[in-house]
């Protein structure tokens, strides 16, 4: 899995980039953005959970977050993970 090429994937689509690192445990709870949002996990484990529905995206597998949807982003592994994210430019 290239960041590079997810990155450059991602901005011809018009979303930003960025990186999360999170140890295991780490929860991101209850958040709403304005714009869409797309997250890819590239290590570990992660469960995403938005509108109260929950998922176990495998590696590499996009997940795409409607704008003004609640969501949670919990590591659920035994180890740090990584993944990334991005915004829908407006």
């Amino acid at each position: 899995m290239n960041p590079k090429q997810i990155k450059k994937d991602w901005e011809s689509r018009g979303y930003s980039f960025g990186i999360f690192k999170d140890p295991p445990g780490q929860v991101w709870a209850d958040f709403v953005h304005k714009t869409d949002e797309i997250v890819v996990l590239a290590e570990g484990e992660i469960e995403i959970e938005i509108v109260g529905k929950s998922q176990q995206p495998p590696i590499g597998e996009e997940v795409f977050i409607p704008a003004n949807a609640m969501h949670t982003v919990r590591n659920v592994g035994k180890a740090n993970n990584v993944w990334y994210y991005g915004y829908k430019n407006t």
